[in-house]
């Protein structure tokens, strides 16, 4: 597909699929469109993943330029009018259900729409100049992608409310000490970093890391023993898988496993 507001690479060798926001003199705002667009760039990189032997395993989402992951939502481009339209589309609805991990690579400005897009997402990996906030309360308005809700099932409602009631811009090290983004990196390492990162991550087995994922979504909305239950019949499942047979005689062999993702 061609696309107006992202560009889409695939790696065949690694698994490893990059979603690039493309709208670098907005700060890459989140319009419509670009919502539109990235779910249906997901939808494309599973596609190619399903054709290619070792499959689509984890996908990075990044924004263009150098000064912003996203810097929030393109208020000229969103309307009342068309949000039952819009809701089937919104990247921030799908990337949660999407079966493997994204990843966000966050550099800059990680704001508003941004940042709920950075907060859906499964894992968030930050430069140290990165900053981030909720500034819809300057315009009378709250978070509106489920912001206070990512925020208070992360780490509480008074932090959720902090950040959304005060608009203020926070730095990376005060959002990775409250558990929002998982980890830091200097900027002049950053690329590099996250690129060891998302390499290691594609290498471990597919199927139990896709697994995890579900896991961990699960438990958000389910009681502790339904949780477990759930966890049970993965486990079992995934017990009957060539990659637990790999993955056990790769630990009697002592060398490192190589997964297939059956």
């Amino acid at each position: 597909m061609e696309y107006e507001t992202v560009t889409v690479e695939y790696d065949s060798q690694t698994g490893v699929g990059h979603i690039t926001l493309d709208r670098p003199d907005s700060l890459n705002a989140l319009s419509e469109q670009l919502s539109a667009e990235i779910v249906e760039a997901l939808k494309s990189l599973e596609t190619q993943g399903d054709s290619s032997d070792r499959g689509l395993r984890v996908v990075v989402i990044e924004g263009a330029g150098e000064k912003a992951f996203c810097a929030g939502a393109d208020i000229n481009g969103f309307s009342s009018a068309n949000e039952g339209e819009r809701s089937e589309r919104r990247a921030h609805e799908f990337i949660p259900e999407f079966p493997v991990p994204v990843v966000a690579k966050i550099d800059g400005y990680c704001l508003g729409g941004g940042f709920e897009l950075a907060l859906s997402c499964d894992l968030r990996l930050a430069s140290d100049r990165s900053t981030f906030g909720f500034p819809e309360v300057d315009l009378g308005l709250l978070p509106g992608a489920g912001g206070v809700q990512f925020v208070t099932k992360l780490c509480g409602p008074a932090v959720a409310m902090e950040l959304a009631m005060t608009g203020e811009h926070v730095a990376a090290d005060w959002v990775h000490e409250k558990g929002l983004i998982n980890r830091i990196y200097d900027s002049e390492e950053f690329d590099e970093s996250v690129d060891s990162f998302v390499a290691s991550l594609a290498e471990q087995a597919p199927l139990a890391v896709q697994a995890i994922k579900r896991s961990a979504r699960t438990a958000v909305n389910t009681s502790r023993q339904e949780g477990r239950r759930y966890d049970r019949q993965q486990f079992n499942s995934l017990l009957n898988t060539e990659d637990f047979e790999e993955g056990a005689a790769a630990f009697a062999e002592n060398r490192d496993p190589e997964f297939v993702g059956r």
